[in-house]
């Protein structure tokens, strides 16, 4: 197994002796290479670097994989998404026999597919994935998202919030017949290059949230380097390249090459649940969204959520000419928007994508076999770079360069069987993504659904809620938060607070703590 003190990583090539008889011919080895690629420039400054900086670029050289990267620039930049270019793009909904929806599902059937997936989890079949590279910089934190406190009651911040949801789902899981005597869902956490050291640390300076810390793995999101539009690639410095992170998309290599999916191998997990770090409602190998997709037989799958309207500026999971792909909103024309599928009044383009993800092992295994088909996607950016001139760092102003990245949802034209389950927004989507104080997808959100959702799980379970005289009420909303490790999704409250009332405000830790606050 992995040690999570040692976590996954993604080797790099020691830094060369550039005093040495070796170092001279791999100097000469990769400048022909380089040259050859039409990236020799990336050595213009060598000469005249100290001996330390020397090796470490060629270090860098040597580790990067120029050929590829070229072949990426061109497919990115003449063979666009078919949206981007005038190629004939037809548009259909998703097929019936791949979609259902919890909120029309009957209890009979939510329930026929929490069971499967739970037996799933109880014979230690299912793990999840985190991608959690980025960092809190539009929040005002330079800290990676997950260790970002929304305010709750509890001061929880994303990361401890999801823990213990796997410890609770680890729980219910264990108490099954037949069930493993431990039951196990392993973490695996893809990092950027910056979060990795804060991410690790955080993790073991709270003694990774009540997890054991053999079944948390950590690996490192995959870069590229910058690039003009020309095609070359950029310097941030005399004696670095400039690179930026693959996009979510790159999560695929990653688990390859860190040596995760030989891990979940070793573990005979089949099944994998993968989701962004910045959904605090996530459900996190959720068993009803595992059993639906085992029950599909699908070798990938995805949540959605309704559009709350046709204007609603959110990606849409939909047939791209004849296979599943996500579309943008901007990607949609007005009519197409507009549509309404006649056989429910929904609308025809209406599955919203929230980057959540089901696979089987073998799905992601397969990757590797059409990796080189998949899409690469240009984000024009300003980037600091070196003047090859004045050897100076420039901040431009203006557009000057490209970075390249893969989204996550790119392979899902190259799945065998394909589903997709339609959620409750309310139970499962609140992304933080904007500063305090923007009034969406920002820490106040995120806070206030939690805070309703478990006001929900109360009312549901049968119990009443009395507003205390002392409950600064956010946006009007009642103080109660109930801790993971108590409820994972509104179960196990019923016979403590069916018929009772439960005053606010109140931080639920225990389900001790529960039956002593309600009358």
């Amino acid at each position: 197994m992995i040690s999570a003190t040692t976590p996954l990583s993604i080797q790099t090539p020691k830094p060369l002796d550039a005093s040495s008889n070796a170092a001279s011919q791999t100097f000469q080895q990769i400048q022909e290479r380089y040259q050859a690629a039409g990236q020799g420039h990336l050595l213009h400054f060598y000469d005249d670097l100290p001996e330390q900086d020397q090796a470490s670029l060629l270090a860098q050289l040597q580790a990067l994989n120029v050929e590829r990267v070229n072949r990426i620039h061109q497919k990115a930049t003449t063979c666009p998404s078919p949206m981007l270019s005038n190629q004939s793009v037809l548009l259909a909904p998703l097929p019936d026999e791949c979609f259902d929806s919890i909120l029309e599902a009957s209890p009979e059937k939510i329930q026929e597919w929490q069971g499967v997936g739970f037996e799933q989890i109880s014979q230690n079949k299912v793990g999840v994935i985190l991608m959690a590279g980025g960092q809190g910089t539009r929040l005002g934190s330079s800290a990676p998202k997950g260790c970002y406190n929304i305010n709750l009651p509890s001061a929880k911040p994303l990361f401890r919030i999801q823990a213990e949801r796997i410890i609770k789902l680890q729980e219910l899981a264990s108490k099954l017949d037949g069930a493993k005597e431990k039951v196990v869902i392993p973490w695996y956490i893809m990092t950027s290059g910056p979060t990795r050291p804060a991410t690790v640390e955080f993790f073991e300076k709270n003694n990774y949230f009540g997890l054991d810390s053999a079944n948390v793995s950590f690996f490192e999101q995959g870069t590229l380097p910058c690039m003009t539009f020309d095609g070359k690639i950029m310097m941030e410095s005399k004696s670095r390249v400039a690179v930026s992170p693959d996009g979510n998309g790159g999560v695929y290599a990653a688990l390859r090459g860190s040596g995760a999916l030989s891990d979940m191998k070793e573990r005979d997990i089949q099944y994998l649940h993968a989701f962004g770090v910045d959904n605090c409602l996530v459900r996190i190998a959720d068993p009803v969204f595992i059993g639906y997709c085992v029950q599909k037989n699908a070798d990938c799958g995805a949540k959605t959520v309704r559009k709350r309207s046709p204007d609603e500026p959110v990606g849409v999971v939909c047939l791209r000419n004849s296979t599943f792909n996500v579309v943008e909103y901007s990607e949609i024309d007005e009519e197409v928007a507009h549509r309404i599928n006649p056989k429910n009044g929904q609308l025809s383009f209406g599955a919203g994508n929230i980057v959540n993800h089901f696979y089987t092992l073998d799905f992601l295994n397969r990757v590797e076999s059409f990796e080189g088909e998949l899409e690469y996607h240009i984000a024009r950016k300003k980037i600091k770079t070196v003047d090859f001139t004045t050897g100076q760092v420039i901040a431009p102003k203006q557009v000057n360069g490209m970075k390249l990245e893969m989204f996550v949802f790119d392979v899902f034209p190259f799945t065998q069987k394909f589903a997709v389950f339609e959620v409750d927004r309310r139970e499962e989507f609140s992304p933080l993504k904007n500063a305090p104080g923007t009034g969406e997808d920002c820490p106040e959100t995120s806070r206030r659904d939690i805070l309703q959702q478990h006001l929900r799980f109360i009312e549901n379970a049968g119990g009443k809620i009395v507003v205390g005289e002392d409950d600064e009420q956010l946006e009007g909303v009642p103080t109660v938060e109930i801790s993971p490790l108590v409820s994972y999704s509104g179960e196990g409250l019923q016979q403590v607070v069916a018929g009772k009332s439960i005053k606010t405000p109140i931080l639920i830790n225990t389900l001790e703590e529960l039956k002593q606050a309600v009358f």
